[in-house]
């Protein structure tokens, strides 16, 4: 079963993280299910950037990004190559290694 490690993010994972993981899950659904509270404001619908995650280690194993991906990562901070919207970056049988950005463009919370 692969193995996402999250390395550590001040607020939402302040000691990092490892989840196990099953295929064909996205990147957004296995760090809520393990309890870190990845921004996701469109509801993983593909239309904000709030889940930007950066792939570490195992980027090239994930699923392919659309055009539609691409051009909203465009607008996250921090941009690297190997972003990615956890929302729709498909786990496929190989370990990761994921960055969350320390800032997000969504600038409010609810409940916070």
């Amino acid at each position: 079963m692969p193995q996402i490690i999250i390395l550590p993010h001040e607020s939402l994972c302040p000691d990092g993280a490892a989840l196990d993981v099953a295929s064909g899950t996205s990147i957004c659904d296995i760090l809520l299910a393990g309890g870190i509270e990845l921004d996701h404001a469109c509801e993983q619908s593909c239309a904000c950037t709030t889940c930007h995650v950066i792939v570490r280690e195992g980027f090239d194993s994930l699923s392919p990004s659309t055009e539609i991906e691409d051009d909203l990562l465009d607008k996250a901070w921090g941009l690297e190559p190997e972003s990615r919207l956890a929302c729709q970056a498909m786990v496929d049988g190989a370990d990761l290694v994921i960055e969350i950005p320390k800032y997000s463009i969504n600038m409010v919370k609810e409940g916070h």
